[in-house]
């Protein structure tokens, strides 16, 4: 009998159990696996050129301006040279935009990326509904809150925008005031006998003269002087003409 065995049968003479050796396992090392920091996006010259230029553009509308302009489709596209921005004729300076940007360098080119401008601003609607030839004044209008892009082009923004205009066409309780459904009121009538002025930088000269149309403030009218001739006026007021020299 080994050592072993005679040390176990002495502990069990005694009572006490003798377990097997207990081996301890072998340490295993866990790699750490290193977080790699994002990069964060450097925009491309074109795309900031852009998004500059866009925000110029808008630096004149009523209310807070905000620009994304989207990536290039189909790809990377090529570098873009000193670019030019530039916005096609008669597109407006906010909403869905389509911008287009001439590049320099040896082979000058043209490019186009999309973009959208945002412009959250206060704008008014009809307080009450009003029929045509009725008055408008400031009690009449509620102020709301949206996008420029998704309003009416012609939606008013300020109220001395159609403050005292007369509505020219039925404008329902709720809907956007626009400046195209109303118009000036009429100052002077046809026929009407008005006082018609020259002004210069140092004279003032006035003679009577009866208007040949209906014309509102600040627009031009044609008068007809006493000796018959037959002149072209701004309408300064209900009873005077001022002649364009």
């Amino acid at each position: 009998m080994n050592l072993y065995r005679q040390a176990a049968a002495l502990l069990a003479l005694a009572g006490i159990a003798m377990s097997q050796p207990v081996l301890a396992a072998p340490a295993v090392a866990t790699p750490v696996t290193a977080q790699t920091p994002s990069t964060p996006f450097v925009d491309d010259p074109a795309r900031v050129a852009v998004e500059q230029f866009l925000l110029r553009q808008a630096s004149g509308l009523p209310g807070k301006v905000s620009v994304q302009v989207g990536t290039p489709s189909g790809g990377r596209a090529p570098e873009c040279v000193d670019p030019q921005p530039f916005l096609p004729p008669g597109a407006a300076p906010y909403g869905r935009v389509n911008v287009g940007l001439r590049c320099g360098g040896d082979r000058p080119w043209t490019r186009y990326m999309q973009a959208r401008v945002s412009v959250l601003t206060d704008y008014y609607v009809a307080a009450r509904a009003m029929g045509p030839g009725e008055t408008i004044t400031a009690a009449d209008l509620e102020v709301r809150q949206g996008d420029l892009a998704m309003l009416p082009r012609a939606v008013v923004t300020d109220p001395s925008q159609v403050d005292g205009a007369v509505s020219a066409n039925r404008i329902a309780a709720g809907s956007p005031m626009r400046t195209d459904l109303v118009r000036k009121p009429i100052a002077v009538k046809s026929g009407q006998t008005v006082n018609v002025t020259v002004e210069g930088d140092s004279f003032q000269l006035s003679s009577e003269g009866k208007v040949l149309t209906d014309a509102a403030t600040g627009n031009m009218v044609q008068v007809r002087l006493r000796n018959g001739q037959v002149v072209s006026g701004l309408v300064r007021s209900g009873d005077t003409v001022v002649l364009q020299q």
